[in-house]
Order: C-alpha cells, then structure tokens, then sequence
C-alpha cells in the first residue's frame, strides 16, 4: 500500500551532500561551521532530513506527471519517484488524470536511479521525464545515512537486503503505481549506488530483468542440471530445471541496461549460471573521471575485469562482450564530474546521455564531442591522473 504524503517539496532546500563512498563518522559536507542552526541540522540523520521534505505530485522538465510517496518493502520504508504521463500512473495513486489498473502492461520502460552516499541526486532526479520511451524512477535508500548498501566506503554491510528491496519494489510495488513494460528495465547507480547495483543488485537479480544470451543460457541449462546431479535431485526436478533454461533462451523478451556512474564493485555474492547467462545479454557501461576518488579507482578496474570474466565464463568471446560492456574515464574532473565541472551537472550530463550510451546511440555525452564508448576487452586497466 502506497503512503502518499503533502506537495509543496519545491523551493525547501535539502541539506545533504553526497560524495560516496563516505564514512559514517561524519556528516560529508566538509565546510567547518559551527553554528547553533548547523549543530541542530547535524544532529539530524540524513534520513531525517530527507523526512522534513513533503512528498507528493509535481511536474516533470518535460511537463509529465512525478510521484513523490514511499511504499513498505520487506519491513523497510522505501521512498520513491516516478515521472510518466499523468495517463500512464494507476488510479489507486490518486494522480488526476491516472487511467491505469494495478499490474496493466504498458509501452514505457523504466530507467530506475540509485543515488550516490547521501541522497543528493534522488531529489536532483537527473532522469526525470521521458527520455527515449522510458519513464524516470529513483529510489532513496532505507538507511540512516541514506547509503546504499548500508555501511561506509566500499563495505556495504546491507547489500544483499537493500538490494532485495530494489528488486521487490520493481517487480512487486512499481506494476501498483504506474503501467511500464517488464520487460523493459534499465538502471542507473550513481557512486554509492554504482557499488549496491554492480557489487549485489546485478549478480543476484539480473536474471529478473535480462534473457539469457543464447550461447550462455546453454551453459546455464548444462551447469543447472549438474548441480541438480550433484545434489541428488530427481529426475522430474533436473527436468525442471533444463526446462526453464531452455524457455528462458527461446523467450529472449527481456532486454536491460546498466549505467554504472564513479563507481563499481565486483560481486559480493556469488553469481549463478542464470545471472550469468542474463549478465551475457545486458548492456554494460562503466563510466568514471579522470581524479576520481582514490579507492574507486581500484575497485572499478577490479569490477570491469570480473564482469568480464563472468560472461567469458558464460561463453562470449571478445568481439561480443565489447560490444556489451564498455568502459571510460576520459573526463578530466574529480568525484562524478563528468562534464569537468561539478559533481549535480556531472550527474545530469550521464543522465541526458543515457541512450546514447548504452541504448545503441552514438556514445556521445551529451553536447560534446566525447566518445565514451571504449570496449572492454583491452582496456580493463583504466589510467587516472589523480584522486579527487
């Protein structure tokens, strides 16, 4: 059941600042005042604060309709965007001019957003409206510090729970609120969220948002059955298991792509033949600064040569997995500065650049003349100048 709370969110300003991956002992905006007004503005979580924000409906860049309420997902408060024509939201929302049934089918695919350590680009909402037929979602993390993934740095202590509430709400809570095409899924991390989508939201659920590849849902089907051997399964089960391998690869109706924005890990839990085989047909981009911050440049070169490797081991060989996953880090800006400027228009240039990226487009951010579309066989080993 939906929770809808007031409008009336635009023009109050939010004291938050995101710069991931943080540490928890500290509030991250790094200015040194001391004020009385300060002191009580630090003594609130970044949770809390996000609570002093009224939710609610307002209006999109491109005049569509956005969504501003939380749901219960797995026990956990779980705020959320939308942005989609007034039309294409359910009439359970309450949205004037809603003309949806819970569950209905509908033409838009989503793109759903994870914001970086602290919130800042869920309310930005870079991905608001409809951009190349898909509809903006963003989801703002259930943790005290808004991190995803819970914990600091790159010890994301609350992964694989945040990301099961990430793939619930998609599957489960989102069908409630608006009409999208399941099988028309892509996401969007942005530093923190980067790390909860590539280090467990991808190697856990991919499957659910991605068919398999061809070649590796054989592989899967192979590597389904031998553990079905090895557990002492029945036959009717091995059959089973073959069986829905094999519909999965004929079916080939789920297509996904993934915008990895400063920041990556490699998986934190194990990867089955399935996520795999679903991982060997999703699009892929890494996209990182030339002075990224110093631990992230270890961890996304880390990230881009396992998820290689996961769909070598799934049987692609180096022409297919370049044109899957790409990888760069030519900008020449700090922390998620991808226009070289500042860390909010940095996140908005990757956002207006989405399809260019990693829905066939040109490769192009937007308004340049920068290509970011660098295959990553060969070019694993990214070279930076500095750390931000």
């Amino acid at each position: 059941m939906l929770i809808l709370r007031s409008l009336l969110f635009v023009g109050l300003s939010l004291h938050l600042v995101e710069a991931a991956p943080r540490n928890r002992n500290g509030n991250g905006n790094g200015n040194g005042r001391n004020s009385a007004s300060q002191g009580q503005q630090q003594r609130l979580t970044a949770q809390e604060q996000a609570d002093q924000i009224p939710q609610g409906v307002s209006v999109a860049t491109d005049g569509s309709t956005i969504l501003d309420a939380t749901a219960q997902v797995n026990g956990q408060a779980l705020r959320f965007k939308v942005s989609a024509p007034a039309d294409q939201f359910t009439t359970d929302t309450g949205i004037t001019g809603a003309g949806q049934t819970a569950g209905a089918a509908g033409t838009l695919g989503v793109n759903v957003l994870l914001h970086g350590d602290g919130g800042q680009s869920f309310f930005d909402f870079p991905n608001q409206a409809v951009q190349n037929n898909f509809a903006g979602v963003a989801l703002l993390a259930p943790d005290p510090n808004l991190f995803w993934g819970g914990g600091s740095g790159l010890e994301r202590t609350d992964g694989v729970a945040h990301a099961q509430i990430v793939n619930d709400f998609v599957q489960q809570v989102l069908p409630q609120v608006m009409a999208f095409d399941g099988n028309s899924v892509s996401f969007t991390g942005v530093s923190g969220g980067s790390l909860l989508l590539s280090g467990f939201f991808m190697p856990a659920f991919m499957q659910n948002f991605a068919s398999p590849a061809p070649a590796a849902a054989a592989a899967a089907a192979a590597a389904n059955t031998a553990a079905a051997n090895s557990n002492a399964r029945s036959a009717r089960n091995r059959l089973a298991l073959s069986g829905r391998a094999a519909a999965n690869a004929t079916a080939g109706q789920k297509t996904s792509q993934v915008l990895l924005n400063c920041g990556a890990l490699s998986p934190q839990v194990a990867v089955s033949a399935d996520t795999a085989a679903a991982l060997a047909n999703t699009r892929i981009h890494f996209q990182s600064t030339q002075n990224d911050l110093a631990e992230l440049q270890t961890s996304i070169p880390e990230a881009v040569v396992a998820y290689e490797q996961v769909v070598t081991d799934a049987g692609l060989a180096a022409k297919q997995i370049g044109a899957l996953q790409t990888v760069d880090n030519s900008p020449n800006g700090g922390h998620c500065e991808f226009d070289e400027k500042d860390f909010v228009s940095g996140v908005q240039l990757m956002a207006d650049s989405f399809a260019a990226i990693v829905q066939g487009g040109d490769g192009l951010l937007a308004g340049t003349n920068v290509n970011v579309l660098n295959p990553v066989p060969g070019n694993e080993q990214l070279v930076f100048s500095g750390a931000s």
